[in-house]
């Protein structure tokens, strides 16, 4: 697995998540943040790991790019995705929200 290079494109994504959910999925915006379903429930850091795949996945980067970087124990979280420009991360947004 490859890791980011330093200086590439960093974005933050404000993130409240539904543990438990059957699919995993961008669900709505909640003003600033975006819901997002995972089927992980929230014991033992599992909702955050399926959080990171999930957007990992998504985002074509390595897992290792992406990081809760703050609400480990909350369900509002910050992310941080290395390798990906906010501008992107944006798009991504809106394409699965269907904006």
């Amino acid at each position: 697995m490859s890791r980011p290079r330093a200086g590439a494109p960093a974005a933050v994504l404000s993130v409240w998540t539904q543990p438990g959910a059957p699919r995993e999925r961008v669900v709505a915006r909640m003003g600033e943040a975006v819901k997002i379903a995972v089927a992980a429930p929230p014991e033992k850091g599992r909702a955050n790991r399926a959080l990171e795949r999930f957007l990992a996945r998504e985002l074509g980067v390595p897992a290792a790019a992406v990081s809760v970087a703050a609400g480990g124990a909350s369900k509002h979280k910050v992310v941080r995705i290395e390798g990906v420009s906010p501008e992107a991360l944006q798009s991504w947004v809106k394409a699965s929200l269907g904006e």
